[in-house]
Order: structure tokens, then C-alpha cells, then sequence
């Protein structure tokens, strides 16, 4: 029985899923991030793909270099310890033995499709480039919980002050908030560090010269230099090359000084490069892409924003959304808001918008239709990834239909932009309806708000009505509204309620986790 401490569903949660997983014995190593319970797993055959996604909470899974349950927002951060107490539980009370293989459910064609697509785009992610992106990712995406909590404060505080609400309050929100995004150099020289291979204090060690108020003092390239000057991009540089300085000391420096002379000539080596190099270099980076961003939004809003909103359901699919991560935080870095994110999480709502077009021209599929409406509440807070993979993309039009309701979007709150009222969001991750509570930008609370919804109501509306009129082929149509006979008798066996869960292989990061890691 659960600790009376802790909801019992977590831990039913857990406990529904370990043993489909092939047990404890088969689990390497866990992890969660926002969305995604991440496994490692010792052999994969062993995994009950059918009746894993057929539980309540299951949203769908993921396959990548780890294997991922997404649960959603929330949930998965309160079924993750749970999950580990029953897996230490299961090693240290009882003998590894495989798990029994259960009935397995009949996948329906689309869930097929979509598993297919799925694994071809793993193949195809696999080069050396996108998986440097991967990396990257991995380095920023730890980061985001701050970021959305210090987000949210920082809204928060925003809003007394322009209220005049609790004016002694108002500083200690503004620590609050501030304090992570001073020293957010110093985690991601950190994580780089660990990412790459190298000693993960190292890379802190180096990464805080970047935030070191008496970098002041140091003379480089003729000018004095900045606090902070690089960002995150700097410390990104730092981190990396104290990693290569590191491993080159492992080979060479004798056993018996390497705890001395090891760290000690990667702090100053990798440092002095950081002073006298790095941080101008990475500044004038820095500065460069805030400066597009700005102007890209301030002279071309409503293209440049329908473009963006259009095209980033393909870059999630091709992994190039990950690129982005951290150019988002060099502009939360710099501007206190990333004028990016809210362009792209319209393509969220174009999905939402096509897969409500979807269960209306789809009457007589119980599948289909079970599928979207398990997954349209998780689509309306921008966990994009059941619809995407469970409904859309096998689909084959509808994505295309949903890719348009983003650019429509995404070109109504790009014009803002280019009309003065620059939209942003204090932190990565979040999208749709749960990105409302960390808008920011040049105008009130109440305009960014108006915009970032119209963009919504935008891409619901457009995503919707291409895709009711275009999104199928009278083939299509006829092939997919299967008698309900037929339908009532696939669906028996499978024993899923109506309500149920997401039956289908989804795919797409989080990141920004944000759809990440932007839809998401």
C-alpha cells in the first residue's frame, strides 16, 4: 500500500507500468523532464508497447536514446519517485525474472502509421549534426523548471508593481526571480561539462568567470570588460573547451599530481581563453541574434511570423527545433523575454485546430475519435506530441492543414510585433494555454495577453477550417469512416474506455521539451 503521504494514483501509476516494462531488472536508468518519464532500458524487446499506452495515464510514448512515457505536466514529477521506489523495492526484495507477456491490444492502422514515421525519423535524426543538437538540448533542458518558475515570478512581480500592490513585497519577488537568471551561466557550464565528458564543477568553475562582477577590471581587445558579457553562449564556449583542456591533462600529467595539476591548468587555461577571447567573441554573438530577432519582427512581423509559425511542426520534426533552445535563452538573457517562443507555439494551436476538424469529418471512426479527445486537453496546454503522431502526421494531409493554422498564427502576432507590441515569454518549455502566465514584453500585461490569444483563436480557427474543407480526399474519407459495426467490434477487444488514453507512438522533443521546447 502507498505511504498515506502520497496519492495513491501515482503510485497505481507506477505500478501499472514497471511490470509492462519488463520489470526492475530491466530498467538501467530513470529520469524525468517536464513532460516524459525517461528510461533506460537493457533490452527493449521486453516492453508491452500496446498495453503500456492503453493505461489511463499514458499520453503516448517516445523512443529515442532513452525511452520515454509521456504523462504530462505535473503528473509525471509525482509518478517519477514513486516509479523509483518500486524499482529499488523490486531489486533488493525479489530475483530479476521477465516480465509475463500479457494480451497484447490490436493497434489500430493510424497508430501504425504513426509509429512508423516515428521510427523513420529516428534513422534520420541519427547524423552527427543533429545529434550535437541532441547535446545541446540535453545542457539547456534541466534549466527550463527554473526558467518557468522564475518566469512566473517575474510576472508576478510585474503585475504588483504596475497595481502598486504590496510595495514590500516587490523586491524580494524581484531576488526571487533574478537570482537564477544571474548565474544561469554557471549551470550551463555545468551541465556542458557533464554533457561533454568532463568534470561538471569544472565547467561551473570556469562558466561563473563569465557573471564574476571584477571581470570588470580586465582590459580585452582594447575595452574593459562586462559582467555577463557572452551569456550563456559564452559559457557555453567555456565549458566545452575546459572539457578538452581536461582530457588532455588526464593523458599527460602523472597519476600522483593530477588532483593538483589537472584542475588547476583547466581552470586557468580554459579561464584565460574565456577573458581574453570567449566573452568578446560571444558577446558580439550574443548581441547579433537579439538584434535580428528584433529586427526580423519589427520589419517583416506578419511574414517573418508566418513562416515561423508554418514551418516549426517540420523542424520538430527534422530535430532542428533544438537549435533554438539557446537562442531562446540568449534573449531571455538579454531582454528578460524571448520574442520567439509565443510565433512559435501558434503551431500548437493549428494542431488543436486540425484535429478538431478531424473528429468532426471522422463521425463514424471511434478510434480516431477516442485518440483526439484524450489528447486535445494535453494540445490545448501545448503537449502537442499525441496529436501529432497519434492523429496528423499518419494522417498526411491534416499535418500539412495544421502546419497553416501555425503560419496564421504566427503571422497575427508577428504583426503585432511590426506594429510596436513585442510579445514574448520569460521562460522556455511551456506553450498554448499554460504560456499565458509568462507573457511579457514592451506593452501591458492586458495587450500581450489579447495578442498571444488572438494568435490562438487564429490558429484554432485556420488550422480548423483548412483542414475540415482540405485536410481529406473523398478516398480518405470513405476509407476512414468505417461502418460502426466494424468500429464497435476493433474496438471490443481492446477494452479502452471511451475516455481513454492516447494510443499511439508519439515522437516530437520537449523541450521546448519546448513543441518545446515552442509548441510545448
Amino acid at each position: 500500500m502507498a505511504p498515506a503521504e502520497t496519492p495513491d494514483r501515482y503510485r497505481a501509476t507506477a505500478e501499472a507500468i514497471l511490470p509492462l516494462l519488463g520489470g526492475a531488472a530491466n530498467i538501467a536508468s530513470i529520469a524525468h523532464c517536464m513532460t516524459r518519464l525517461r528510461l533506460g532500458l537493457h533490452d527493449r524487446s521486453l516492453v508491452q508497447d500496446e498495453p503500456l499506452k492503453a493505461l489511463p495515464a499514458v499520453l503516448g510514448v517516445v523512443e529515442d536514446e532513452t525511452y520515454q512515457i509521456v504523462l504530462g505536466p505535473g503528473t509525471v514529477a509525482r509518478v517519477t519517485p514513486e516509479f523509483e521506489r518500486l524499482v529499488e523495492a523490486e531489486r533488493t526484495t525479489a530475483p530479476s525474472t521477465e516480465a509475463t507477456p500479457e494480451a497484447t491490444l490490436t493497434a489500430d492502422e493510424l497508430a501504425e502509421r504513426g509509429a512508423a514515421i516515428k521510427a523513420a525519423r529516428k534513422a534520420r535524426n541519427a547524423t552527427p549534426f543533429k545529434l550535437f543538437l541532441r547535446r545541446i538540448a540535453n545542457i539547456f533542458v534541466p534549466l527550463i523548471p527554473a526558467l518557468i518558475g522564475c518566469g512566473i515570478i517575474a510576472g508576478l512581480n510585474g503585475l504588483l508593481t504596475n497595481l502598486h500592490w504590496l510595495p514590500s513585497l516587490v523586491p524580494a519577488l524581484a531576488a526571487l526571480a533574478s537570482g537564477f537568471m544571474s548565474l544561469i551561466a554557471v549551470f550551463v557550464g555545468y551541465n556542458t561539462a557533464k554533457e561533454f565528458g568532463g568534470t561538471p564543477i569544472l565547467g561551473g568553475a570556469v562558466a561563473a568567470i563569465i557573471v564574476f562582477p571584477g571581470v570588470a577590471n580586465v582590459d580585452a581587445f582594447g575595452q574593459k570588460l562586462s559582467p555577463g558579457q557572452g551569456g550563456v553562449l559564452g559559457a557555453l564556449g567555456a565549458a566545452v573547451l575546459a572539457v578538452y583542456v581536461e582530457k588532455w591533462c588526464r593523458r599527460w600529467v602523472p597519476e600522483a599530481l593530477d588532483v593538483l595539476v589537472t584542475p588547476t591548468l583547466t581552470v586557468i587555461v580554459s579561464g584565460l581563453v574565456t577573458l581574453y577571447g570567449l566573452m568578446y567573441v560571444a558577446g558580439e554573438v550574443s548581441t547579433a541574434i537579439g538584434d535580428f530577432a528584433n529586427w526580423l519582427l519589427a520589419n517583416g512581423g506578419a511574414g517573418a511570423g508566418f513562416v515561423l509559425g508554418g514551418l516549426f511542426l517540420p523542424l520538430v520534426m527534422l530535430g532542428l527545433h533544438q537549435a533554438l533552445i539557446p537562442i531562446h535563452t540568449t534573449l531571455i538573457e538579454q531582454q528578460g523575454y524571448t520574442v520567439l517562443l509565443p510565433i512559435l507555439a501558434m503551431a500548437g494551436a493549428g494542431q488543436v485546430g486540425a484535429a478538431a476538424a478531424v473528429y468532426l469529418r471522422l463521425p463514424r471512426n471511434g478510434s480516431i475519435r477516442r485518440t483526439i479527445r484524450s489528447a486535445l486537453p494535453a494540445g490545448f496546454l501545448g503537449v502537442g506530441e499525441p496529436l501529432i503522431y497519434g492523429v496528423s502526421l499518419p494522417l498526411g494531409r491534416p499535418f500539412i492543414t495544421a502546419c497553416i493554422g501555425g503560419a496564421f498564427g504566427g503571422g497575427f502576432v508577428g504583426l503585432f510585433n511590426q506594429l510596436g507590441a513585442a510579445v514574448g515569454s520569460t521562460a522556455i518549455g511551456p506553450s498554448g494555454w499554460a504560456l499565458f502566465p509568462l507573457l511579457d514584453g514592451n506593452k501591458g500585461l492586458g495587450e500581450m495577453v489579447v495578442v498571444y490569444g488572438g494568435g490562438l483563436l487564429a490558429g484554432y480557427a485556420v488550422g480548423f477550417v483548412v483542414t475540415y474543407y482540405f485536410g481529406f480526399t473523398k478516398t480518405m474519407l470513405t476509407e476512414l469512416n468505417a461502418p460502426a459495426e466494424a468500429e464497435a467490434a476493433s474496438a471490443e477487444p481492446s477494452a479502452v474506455p471511451e475516455s481513454g488514453p492516447v494510443q499511439v507512438r508519439t515522437g516530437a522533443d520537449d523541450a521546448l521539451e519546448p513543441v518545446a521546447e515552442g509548441s510545448r
